[in-house]
């Protein structure tokens, strides 16, 4: 109740901002009567928590199509943003869609609370901004999104460093839960293709050697 809160509330201040600044801009009027939505930027936002709680496993669409559910809240803008160019009436969602996720990511990357570690945020590789986009572009946002990770949490790296969590500003081994999760989630899977590997390669031993004996007969 608390994600959903803070995500409405700052989802729709973004937008209001957003649709006043357009305003002074272009000096139309349209923009501040434009319907919005603020359940489409819970809903962008959910699709954010379920890629930092299980970011690699695989979605299906439409029946057809298997993704991973790390794709999920990019995917739904590129499909909002393809739609606008046919129905015009969702383009005015699609700001809302971003700011949702953008200000779920904030919260959840930052200042969610976490009582089992009395730590605040995600600090993870696999959450960072930059995994929202496409690997060929993460060079280029890394450098860009360092500087608000510092302005962000600069000064709780600091104070967890005082009590203990951290060591050279970097998390402690195993000191998050969600990271610890994801490992165990990773080494399941490897196992799994391990086994399947062994499985097969047994099959085909014995499959070679049934037709050896039957050469000998």
């Amino acid at each position: 109740m608390k994600f959903i809160m803070i995500v409405n509330f700052l989802t729709s201040v973004c937008v209001f901002v957003n649709a006043i600044a357009l305003y002074y801009i272009t000096r139309q009027e349209s923009y501040l009567y434009t319907p919005v939505s603020g359940f489409f930027g819970i809903l962008s936002g959910f699709l954010v928590g379920i890629k930092q709680i299980m970011p690699d496993q695989e979605v299906g669409l439409f029946f057809l199509l298997k993704i991973k559910a790390k794709w999920l809240p990019s995917l739904l803008v590129l499909v909002s943003s393809a739609l606008s160019f046919f129905l015009v009436e969702t383009v005015s969602y699609i700001p809302t869609l971003v700011f949702g996720i953008y200000t779920s990511w904030i919260y959840l990357r930052y200042l969610q609370k976490k009582p089992e570690t009395n730590l605040r945020g995600d600090p993870s590789d696999d959450f960072a901004f930059s995994t929202f986009f496409p690997q060929f572009l993460r060079p280029i946002l890394d450098p860009i999104a360092s500087i608000f990770h510092v302005l962000l949490c600069g000064r709780s790296e600091v104070a967890s460093e005082s009590k203990g969590y951290t060591l050279g500003g970097s998390p402690l081994p195993g000191s998050d839960p969600i990271e610890a999760s994801r490992r165990r989630e990773r080494g399941a899977r490897a196992l799994e293709q391990r086994l399947a590997e062994d499985k097969a390669s047994a099959a085909g031993t014995a499959g070679g050697a049934s037709h050896g004996d039957v050469e000998n007969v």
